[in-house]
């Protein structure tokens, strides 16, 4: 019998991403997409994976903070062999206007799955238990901000979290390591830099910019526009969580990103000439031209990077594509999904219309 992986939080961006990854490239495995559903869990983003994977993959509605529910879904899967912990609450902005809410899932929600697991890891037989990994999926966020002249983020830099979000993730990642030191968990961490592709939610800079630049809306862009981050392909992403997830050492962490460092602007720049040549204004004028600089949020870091060569001396990991490769796959993947775009933006897809009851 195949056996199971968890994967928490993959109705979201990149867990759903990362849950296709899984499915396309391990044809033995079974998938359990566990998803709480809120506001970036939209279940038109994996509508078509029963069907397309059906008898490999089931969806479990609920919440990580519930234990009970936890307990359940692994005692009713014995062949469960790994845990992707994508589930949190990770809009930085929303941590600000509301920060109670990323302490219960991000601390409080991965502290309840750590002992899930770490009960179902202490009796499984000793062949299966060594097979058993709890991966974290982490951010950079945690590290703090950089200088324009500092070195990257690399995976001994002390912590220096700067906003809610991110201290609630700082605070994530240190419980994942204690459970390993303390109890034996077979653990890994990953720590990424921004990604953008497919399915993300349309608050974040490259979807926002996308959309209301198609629909003539002005492009919003904080202060001076001169933050710098390190801009990964989700699909890279995955491939290296997946390759960290079968080869990585016990109890380490690998950073992950793909070696593109841009400034806001320049990523807003490069999206409205895109658009020019992909699908120009209907009354010939630039997309630039609704650029529009706004108030600076309380916060904000300014400048991330990440170094990935531990993961590439260790794992053979390298994202497969460029920024401009990535930028091209993910403005026409977004003009060429606009209903789900708008079903997104309209919030159309309600859990009753699917029949998700909450568990």
């Amino acid at each position: 019998m195949a056996s199971a992986i968890l994967v928490t939080g993959g109705a979201g961006f990149i867990g759903s991403n990362f849950v296709r990854h899984l499915l396309r490239t391990q044809p033995d495995a079974r998938v359990l997409n566990l998803d709480k559903l809120t506001y970036a869990g939209n279940p038109a983003t994996i509508a078509e994976l029963p069907e397309a994977y059906a008898g490999r993959y089931e969806f479990l509605h609920g919440d990580i903070t519930d234990a009970k529910f936890l307990a359940q879904i692994f005692g009713e899967n014995p062949d469960l062999r790994a845990v992707v912990h994508f589930a949190a609450e990770s809009h930085v902005d929303r941590s600000i206007d509301g920060p109670e809410a990323f302490l219960q899932t991000n601390i409080l929600g991965t502290f309840r799955l750590l002992e899930a697991a770490r009960r179902h890891y202490a009796v499984l037989p000793a062949a299966d238990a060594a097979g058993f990994r709890f991966l974290h999926v982490s951010t950079d966020e945690v590290y703090g901000s950089l200088r324009p002249d500092d070195p990257a983020f690399h995976e001994a830099t002390p912590y220096a979290p700067n906003s809610p979000y991110a201290a609630s993730k700082a605070a994530s990642d240190h419980l994942v390591r204690a459970w390993h030191h303390t109890y034996g968990l077979p653990i890994v961490t990953t720590n990424c830099s921004n990604n953008y592709g497919p399915y993300q939610f349309p608050e974040k800079l490259i979807p926002l910019t996308i959309l209301n630049a198609l629909d003539g809306k002005p492009l919003p862009i904080y202060g001076d526009g001169q933050n710098v981050r390190d801009w990964l392909y989700v699909g890279d992403h995955c491939a290296a969580i997946a390759r960290v997830l079968a080869a990585g050492r016990l109890g380490e962490t690998y950073n992950v990103g793909g070696n593109h460092e841009k400034t806001n602007l320049e990523i807003v720049d490069t999206l409205c000439a895109t658009l020019d040549r992909l699908q120009p204004r209907a009354d010939g004028r630039r997309y630039a031209e609704l650029k529009t600089f706004v108030p600076d949020r309380p916060g904000h870091d300014r400048r991330y990077a990440i170094d990935a060569r531990k993961l590439a001396a260790e794992l053979g990991w390298r994202p497969a594509e460029t920024f401009a490769t990535g930028i091209e796959k993910t403005v026409r993947w977004y003009l060429e999904n606009r209903a789900w775009c708008e079903a997104v933006q309209a919030a159309k897809y309600s859990r009753e219309r699917l029949g998700l009851a909450a568990r």
